[in-house]
């Protein structure tokens, strides 16, 4: 590492890195709402438009089906057009779909417009870490990177939120709120708003320095470099040679990806499994079904709802602790102690749930073991929250080395899309087959997060983004 890249990489926290920070985590933000906006609305799209709960099913999944669309095709956008183009393609998606589904007539319409939402949340889901770790210094990159999951969780709450202010203001979800539209259409438009601050955001951001070099525009990228860090002329111009220098005199492509004839670099398939398992932990099921899911097992209705809430306030709190340990404690101590935590916890509440007992009035618990459950879900929502959620998206946004980046990227999210679809199709099934037996899944699979990031993952935090080298996953922990 040269002098200019070391005090490119220890530069100070400046206030336009801050601000593109924030605009890119704003495609995070939608990425939260939009997955939590249509809960809201289930009971009365039934009623209003008259679809069952096979369709309402496709309308719920089909957003996620979008993402893993969106998320794969966001590395050749990236890499083609640049990182400020796909937020806008991005963004523009996100303002018209929400007006769209605020005014669809019938279930299939619905659906096919939050399919091409979730193309612009997929990919949001990309560009987002990959902007953020390609604008920030290295000793900060972790920090800030964590801005992304954090607008996810607002996201979700926010939603939440609005939809029960909506609700209130209507007096029921199918009720007319203004402008002749019930209260259930309105959570779609309210999404408005923050999109077309997403747009903004995507206009007046400065491109991703490494973008510009890929493209050849060296001096363009000097400038933004010392915009971004405050740093001489001379600095900024040995940076952009330092990026030269990983490019190899190549142009991204995806052959790059591969080390032989359908062969992924071992780097590759180690940013796959890890962004597959951040899924497969089952926290979609916490914050998707626990309303249903903790009435299921006993609690009143206006208890479950409250629970969730309080699940998500949780999730909110741990992410901020999770800011301030990303760069200290690092990436990978970081997820070795989440994944030991969501083992732990997902053990506990599948004896829990295996304690519940059915009765004619539902699901009860025996003895303490509500309580017990309740708090063993919460401390995975912690466990999660503090590592496997933020650190995934950060890995993800600078694991790779330059000439991989944007579309290993994109492989990654879209195989974390891909993952959710399948733990939403499945737990439904999964959970009528047997409540403890699902938990119990989901736990084999915290177990194996914890084996792979120990023996595969190599520690990132504070290495420059040009340190970054395709053999890093065959190293191990011995690499670092």
């Amino acid at each position: 590492m040269n002098a200019a890249t070391g005090r490119l990489g220890h530069g100070a926290l400046t206030p336009l890195v801050v601000a593109s920070t924030v605009g890119a985590a704003l495609g995070g933000f939608m990425f939260g709402f939009d997955t939590a906006v249509v809960n809201g609305a289930v009971d009365a799209l039934k009623a209003e438009l008259g679809v069952g709960s096979a369709l309402v099913g496709v309308i719920v999944a089909s957003a996620l089906l979008g993402a893993a669309v969106g998320a794969f095709s966001a590395g050749t956008i990236a890499d083609r057009f640049g990182r400020r183009r796909l937020m806008m393609v991005a963004g523009t998606l996100f303002v018209t779909t929400s007006v769209l589904c605020a005014v669809a007539h019938d279930g299939p319409t619905l659906a096919l417009w939050r399919f091409l939402g979730g193309v612009g949340v997929g990919m949001a889901s990309v560009v987002a870490p990959l902007y953020i770790a390609e604008i920030a210094p290295a000793r900060l990159r972790g920090r800030l990177a964590t801005a992304q999951q954090m607008s996810i969780v607002l996201g979700i709450f926010a939603a939440l939120v609005s939809n029960a202010f909506l609700v209130r203001a209507a007096g029921g979800a199918e009720a007319e709120l203004a402008l002749g539209l019930p209260a259930w259409r309105w959570m779609f438009l309210v999404a408005v708003v923050p999109s077309v601050a997403y747009v903004v955001a995507a206009v007046l951001l400065p491109e991703s320095p490494r973008y510009l070099v890929m493209r050849g525009d060296r001096d363009g990228a000097a400038r933004t470099l010392r915009r971004l860090h405050r740093v001489p002329e001379g600095d900024a111009l040995l940076g952009v040679a330092t990026i030269e220098g990983t490019l190899h005199e190549a142009r991204p492509a995806w052959s790059h990806l591969f080390s032989g004839p359908g062969r992924l670099k071992p780097i590759v398939w180690l940013g796959i499994a890890l962004a597959a398992l951040q899924a497969l932990v089952g926290i979609d099921v916490i914050f998707y079904y626990s309303t249903s899911l903790w009435a299921q097992v006993g609690f009143g209705e206006q208890q479950a709802f409250w629970l969730s809430a309080l699940t998500s306030l949780v999730n909110v709190a741990a992410t901020v602790v999770a800011i301030f340990l990303v760069d200290r404690v690092g990436r990978r101590r970081l997820l070795l102690v989440g994944s030991v935590g969501m083992t732990v916890a997902l053990a506990v509440m599948a004896t829990g749930f295996a304690q519940a007992r059915q009765t004619a009035d539902g699901v009860v618990f025996v003895d303490a073991w509500g309580v017990v459950t309740l708090v063993a879900a919460n401390v995975f929502v912690v466990a999660f929250a503090v590592s496997w959620g933020p650190v995934v998206w950060i890995l993800v946004g600078e694991m790779f080395p330059n000439l991989l980046r944007a579309r290993a990227a994109s492989l990654a999210a879209a195989a974390n899309w891909a993952a959710g679809i399948a733990v939403n199709l499945t737990f439904p099934s999964l959970r009528d087959l047997s409540l403890p037996g699902s938990y119990a899944l989901y736990a084999v699979f915290a177990a194996a997060s914890f084996v792979l990031v120990l023996r595969a993952l190599p520690e990132t935090a504070n290495r420059p983004l040009e340190e970054m080298r395709e053999d890093t996953a065959s190293g191990g922990p011995q690499s670092l």
